[in-house]
């Protein structure tokens, strides 16, 4: 399938004709799923997948017009049959993948049966990540984390950083991984944004040193498009690609 990784979705014009570029026709004549499962390992994780769902945040992706929506909910999945969920999955246009932790994501885009699928769906369909959903296509990844992180599937490995940032230094969990493999490099979103100093320039390179792969830092008018292996930017702000 094709893909398109964004740090804080479909936030300008050039990534919105980018994905209607891979969706191959307008989006008013698309089926999409949304999947909020990411949201669910933090406080408020519930209102949060919500307000996602429903169109209510910053970060544009549902309230796109498409021309059907669902909600395929992972934790749900393994208790159901497949008959039940799969045909939705393999007629959809696109998989939106919602943000959260990607490491509690992509341990569910395992146990769910997702991640098996994905390889086998049609080249047409596209996968849309936001933030952690992003992180989660990647083969190995490192996150940041305040505290442990609540998931423990796929954890590779664990250590205390610190960061600087303009209020001076700050303690960070750096985790690192597995993500579900869709591509074979990795992503470090929300590049320079103010409320994520452990994203600045500075913090990202020493973040990118953990991961053995070359890894984009992307911002929110930022995203990353793949098609048949071939890799893309798309970006009307800040990016940088730091190699392994």
């Amino acid at each position: 399938m094709r893909l398109l990784l964004t740090s804080a979705g479909i936030k300008n014009a050039s990534i919105h004709d980018a994905l209607v570029e891979l969706l191959g026709k307008p989006i008013a004549e698309c089926d999409a799923l949304f999947i909020p499962t990411a949201m669910y390992p933090f406080p408020g994780g519930a209102r949060g997948a919500w307000r996602a769902v429903s169109g209510k945040t910053a970060s544009p992706l549902a309230e796109l017009g498409w021309k059907s929506m669902g909600i395929l909910e992972l934790t749900a999945l393994p208790s159901i049959d497949e008959a039940a969920w799969l045909p939705a999955v393999r007629d959809a246009d696109a998989l939106l993948v919602w943000g959260g932790d990607p490491l509690f994501l992509a341990d569910w885009m395992r146990r769910s049966g997702l991640a098996a699928v994905l390889p086998t769906l049609r080249s047409e369909a596209v996968y849309v990540g936001v933030s952690a959903g992003s992180i989660a296509a990647t083969s190995t990844f490192v996150e940041t984390y305040e505290e442990p992180p609540r998931a423990s599937s796929g954890l590779l490995k664990s250590e205390e950083v610190v960061f600087t940032s303009p209020q001076g230094d700050i303690d960070r969990i750096l985790v690192t991984g597995q993500g579900v493999g869709l591509v074979d490099f990795a992503v470090i979103p929300h590049f320079q944004h103010p409320d994520h100093a452990d994203a600045s320039t500075a913090n990202a390179e020493k973040w990118a040193a953990r991961i053995p792969a070359p890894t984009y830092a992307i911002d929110d008018d930022t995203a990353i498009s793949v098609v048949d292996g071939v890799t893309q930017v798309v970006s009307e702000g800040q990016w940088k690609l730091f190699q392994p």
